[in-house]
């Protein structure tokens, strides 16, 4: 810093040459430096104003916001409460249908705890909680009250007039706290599809959602997953149509006096489960408990669908004619042995009727001849029997994304020995899902590529590997309309909509061992439209009688037959089929001459 002298030389020599005074010199220098020194501080002095000032603005301004989102955000309670630990996450993605409509989505609610410390009046709010919730015992709620717990739940959810009542009691010890619960909006539709979900880890301020049967147990790590972005679960269900087939299924279950049904509608090229039904089915929204006793059958909470595994008698010889034809064994027109009763050691294998000496092995299948049957599997032999099965998914669990379907193993005979070959051909001795019977079918008759059952919504057909060649395929779809047109099924006829299929009538096992004599397991598994297949539709009921007549009919024919052909009837319009109008004949013309 240079400075400036006090008394400069040259102006003072200056000054005395011109008789001036030269310390009048030093006071001007002396004021001039004291101006320069009082700009300097003054200049810093306001630059540290400045930045005070900008320090206080900016933490009004962080106070402010602070206090306008608080003003904005939902009340929550203290989380005193509260285990310490890491944040629960309760977001959960919603499900919907193939067309997007809502099967399950969440909702926020509040649960009610209560902390004893903090209540006035515990016996007047023990009665006012046991007016507001009657499941609740007073006497039980006061003495909790009373006692040394710090915390206790009183009810997870609240119902937003419940929340009301109790805020109405006024005790600053009945604290709220929000959570998000999972809602099914469509009730008992796809109730066994859907399963249903619970709460996990549980705080103050939070509850995990977290998948307990069905779709929402099997699929919980994607529901739950942050990385999706709340994207929605699509399904392969279609709501409208499950609700149809509901709605028939459960009227047919009544009319055929059924301890239970099942139905399955699947596409036969991309296997995308369209339908599927169980009855007796529940409510998701409150999921009734599993009982430990009894048949698991009579509990609603079984999906006869997937756990259920059947014999499902004569919709299984479709399976034997089709391995015949595509090994060259027969051919639709073959004339097959049908005389009976068939002998082998001590047993005996007849058929419902007396078909007579032979019948073309399409007519085995129309007429339903355990005789027939059983001598074509003789002839393809075990090996090959077991094999084609296979082929078919007839001896795995089902690869359905539910939780159930691991449980869902077929039973196969112990020992697979001749007699096995001829009644597992006409599904005795053998059992599986109706699920697995629809996808079996739906290889047959969609060209022969093998189709696994799904109920997630693909975007086109399955590439499975070949099961049988494609003329098979198109000699099966014409073996199972022969069977509605003049065959067992012929209740199964639906206008316009050439329905094919194939009914199944089994005996009930006894869980003693051995067979009941008047209860059976009555199944139509069908195909439409039968010339170009679509869909597969299997109805199943359990225990179906049917009274009109003067003899209660239990047969499939009587039974599943009508109820599925109610189903198609219903859905076929849904599912965008136009119906096809057959073309009325000429009236017959006589020539006469001249």
């Amino acid at each position: 810093m240079i400075r400036m002298p006090l008394r400069p030389l040259a102006r003072v020599l200056d000054a005395r040459a011109r008789g001036e005074n030269p310390d009048a010199i030093e006071r001007e220098n002396i004021r001039r430096r004291h101006y320069e020194m009082h700009d300097r501080f003054r200049r810093r002095s306001e630059g540290r104003i400045l930045l005070l000032g900008a320090f206080f603005l900016a933490a009004f301004a962080a106070v402010g916001a602070r206090l306008g989102a608080l003003a904005l955000s939902e009340p929550r309670e203290p989380r005193t409460a509260s285990a310490a630990g890491v944040g629960i996450v309760a977001q959960r993605a919603d499900i919907v249908d193939r067309r997007g409509r809502i099967l399950a989505t969440n909702i926020g609610t509040y649960s009610l705890y209560a902390q004893p410390p903090l209540m006035v009046d515990k016996a007047a709010a023990a009665q006012a909680l046991a007016g507001i919730f009657p499941d609740l015992d007073e006497r039980d709620l006061l003495s909790k009250f009373s006692g040394k717990r710090k915390f206790l739940w009183v009810r997870k959810k609240l119902s937003p007039e419940q929340m009301q009542a109790v805020h109405d009691i006024g005790d600053p010890g009945l604290l709220f706290g929000p959570r998000e619960m999972r809602l099914y909006p469509n009730g008992r539709l796809a109730a066994h599809v859907l399963g249903g979900a619970s709460f996990g880890r549980e705080g103050v301020s939070a509850a995990e959602v977290i998948g307990v049967a069905g779709v929402e147990r099997a699929l919980d790590d994607t529901l739950r997953d942050p990385a999706n972005g709340g994207r929605p679960l699509a399904l392969s269900l279609d709501l409208t149509v499950q609700a149809a087939t509901r709605r028939v299924l459960e009227g047919g279950m009544k009319l055929m006096n059924a301890r239970g049904a099942t139905a399955v509608l699947m596409d036969v090229h991309t296997g995308e489960v369209i339908a599927l039904v169980s009855l007796p089915d529940f409510d998701p929204n409150d999921r009734p408990r599993r009982s430990l006793g009894g048949d698991p059958a009579d509990n609603p909470l079984f999906n006869r669908a997937v756990q259920g595994v059947y014999e499902l008698g004569s919709t299984y010889k479709i399976f034997a004619a089709a391995q015949a034809l595509d090994l060259g064994l027969a051919s639709p027109d073959t004339m097959i042995d049908t005389r009976g009763p068939l002998r082998w050691g001590r047993y005996r294998i007849r058929d419902f009727h007396d078909y007579g000496d032979r019948l073309s092995l399409t007519d085995v299948i129309v007429k339903s001849s355990n005789v027939g049957i059983a001598r074509v599997a003789q002839q393809i032999g075990a090996g090959r029997q077991q094999a084609f099965l296979k082929s078919l998914g007839l001896f795995e669990p089902l690869p359905l994304e539910m939780v159930e379907a691991k449980g869902s193993r077929p039973l196969l005979p112990a020992k697979w020995s001749e007699i096995s070959t001829m009644t597992v051909s006409y599904g005795h001795g053998i059992s599986a899902s109706p699920v697995h019977l629809a996808a079996a079918y739906a290889t047959l008759v969609n060209g022969g590529t093998r189709v696994r059952p799904t109920l997630l919504r693909q975007d086109g057909p399955q590439q499975g590997e070949r099961v049988v060649t494609p003329e098979t395929s198109r000699q099966i779809r014409h073996m199972l309309r022969q069977v509605v047109v003049r065959g067992t099924a012929s209740f199964g006829e639906v206008a316009g909509y050439e329905v094919g299929g194939k009914t199944g009538t089994a005996d009930k096992p006894k869980p003693t061992g051995g067979y009941y004599d008047d209860k059976v397991i009555a199944t139509f598994a069908s195909i439409f439209p039968a010339s170009d297949p679509r869909y597969v539709l299997v109805v199943t009921l359990d225990e179906p009688v049917e009274t009109s007549g003067p003899k209660p009919r239990r047969t499939a024919g009587w039974t599943a037959v009508p109820v599925a052909a109610e189903i198609i009837r219903r859905v076929a319009p849904l599912l965008d089929l136009r119906p096809r109008i057959e073309p009325l004949r000429p009236p017959a013309v006589t020539l006469t001459g001249n």
